[in-house]
């Protein structure tokens, strides 16, 4: 059977010309009476003819209460011939210590020394890289603003697949982790993130979105004894992140943007910091429970190193981390 589509336009778009959209199979037609539940739902703009098409399973007609993965965490996009290893790869095993399953990384463009740490975690079944030709059909935005960055569609398209990734794993994961590649939601009260999130559900028990407060460690400035400026490291391109231990104090006048910890199957639509759907609360996660670890460049560059705050969290993972990164890059071949 056929039906005529609904199309929802998120309210979410920074301003961009085009912009992700759900497409709705209307199911309320005499033709449901007839043939029953569907199971597989395609999308067309010719109703008169199914040839070629591609199908999917419809899989929400039953309650899931096991998942192949506990965390999964969606990367947006990379692209700009991305190119940043190190950093790459201590994220990646930092997530394994804290308890993540899976990661999602959608790949536009990046330079060949990720590329080969994307092949070793593919193979070793961490990672999946969606293909994200993006550019080849519209002109993609570097940045989040219009009036600045131009384009046809906010950064490489963000949204969609931010939206694609809750859908994608939304019947393989309990639950999903939304940020950058550069960001790290880390637990500060509980060792793992199992932990946490065991806590969060029996304090607020209908919430499925957890925000976490954004916090910059500034990659302009280093730890000063250099303990770990590993010999082994300097010829891998891309930040280390173990150097950083000076984050930039909050300010209470400005807006701290937030990721998401969430349980897909509560949430129908997301923006980058917010969701625009969701069934329950949102709940923001005290800085002090859970905050986002990122290394970047400095929002508050102005800074001395003696107004900024010491945090060497990540210095507690130190005896497992450095063993299993150094695996990670020689299986990489960067070293």
């Amino acid at each position: 059977m056929t039906s005529q589509a609904k199309v929802d336009i998120h309210s979410d778009h920074f301003g961009f010309p085009f912009h992700t959209s759900d497409v709705f199979c209307t199911t309320n037609t005499p033709q449901q009476a007839l043939y029953g539940q569907a199971s597989y739902v395609s999308i067309t703009s010719n109703p008169n003819t199914t040839d070629n098409l591609t199908f999917l399973t419809i899989q929400n007609h039953e309650i899931k209460e096991s998942f192949k993965y506990k965390f999964t965490i969606c990367i947006s996009n990379l692209f700009g011939e991305y190119n940043n290893a190190l950093q790459f790869a201590q994220t990646m095993e930092v997530y394994k210590l804290i308890g993540v399953q899976r990661v999602v990384i959608y790949n536009t463009s990046c330079g060949p020394d990720v590329e080969k740490v994307l092949r070793y975690y593919s193979r070793e079944g961490m990672l999946e890289v969606v293909p994200w030709p993006i550019d080849k059909f519209l002109t993609p935005s570097t940045g989040w603003r219009y009036d600045l960055h131009h384009g046809d569609i906010h950064y490489y398209g963000q949204l969609a697949t931010l939206n694609e990734c809750i859908y994608r794993y939304m019947y393989q994961s309990k639950y999903l982790l939304l940020n950058d590649i550069d960001e790290i939601i880390m637990p500060y009260n509980h060792g793992k993130l199992e932990k946490l999130m065991d806590t969060l559900q029996q304090q607020h028990p209908n919430a499925g979105v957890f925000r976490i407060e954004n916090h910059i460690f500034p990659k302009t400035q280093f730890e000063d004894t250099g303990r770990f400026r590993l010999p082994q490291w300097r010829r891998v391109p891309g930040v280390n992140i173990l150097e950083h231990i000076y984050r930039e104090p909050d300010r209470k006048s400005v807006f701290n943007p937030t990721k998401l910890l969430i349980d897909p199957r509560r949430v129908e639509q997301t923006s980058v910091h917010s969701t625009l759907n969701q069934f329950g609360p949102a709940v923001i996660v005290p800085f002090d429970v859970c905050r986002m670890i990122h290394v970047r460049a400095p929002l508050q560059g102005h800074l001395a190193k003696d107004q900024l705050l010491v945090d060497k969290k990540l210095w507690e993972f130190e005896k497992r981390l450095i063993p299993s990164i150094d695996n990670a890059l020689n299986q990489s071949g960067l070293l």
